[in-house]
């Protein structure tokens, strides 16, 4: 299996830009995929982008122009930079994996993902 953990997390300024990162560890192949949701108190967990091994993403409506998924399969971790951020922004951001390629439409949806990281706290004041 693959193990993920996310780093990067923290306090920012509305209007602000963090950069978070989706480290993985172990049998790497289970990374084809790898995705980002947040969930904040008494919600839902929320997709917020996705990458593919060779780099197609897809991003929720709510982040399309403000954030950026990308990956360095080198270096075995994938990136969202998040731009513009706002207090609908805080949350606890995860990473996930699945070790099949995933396309629009289920890549969305949390179950289709075998791998989660811990989870790392962004926080948007005003």
């Amino acid at each position: 299996q693959v193990q993920l953990v996310e780093s990067g997390g923290g306090l920012v300024q509305a209007g602000g830009s963090l950069g978070l990162s989706c480290t993985a560890s172990g049998r790497t192949v289970g990374s084809v995929t790898v995705a980002w949701f947040r969930q904040a108190p008494g919600k839902e967990r929320e997709f917020v982008a996705a990458v593919a091994w060779r780099g197609r993403t897809y991003y929720a409506d709510a982040v399309k122009g403000r954030f950026t998924c990308s990956r360095d399969n080198a270096k075995n971790t994938v990136y969202l930079q998040m731009n513009s951020l706002n207090s609908e922004d805080t949350a606890v951001y995860y990473c996930a994996a699945d070790h099949t390629y995933i396309e629009s439409g289920v890549a969305e949806w949390p179950q289709s993902y075998e791998t989660w990281g811990p989870g790392t706290q962004v926080t948007v004041s005003s």
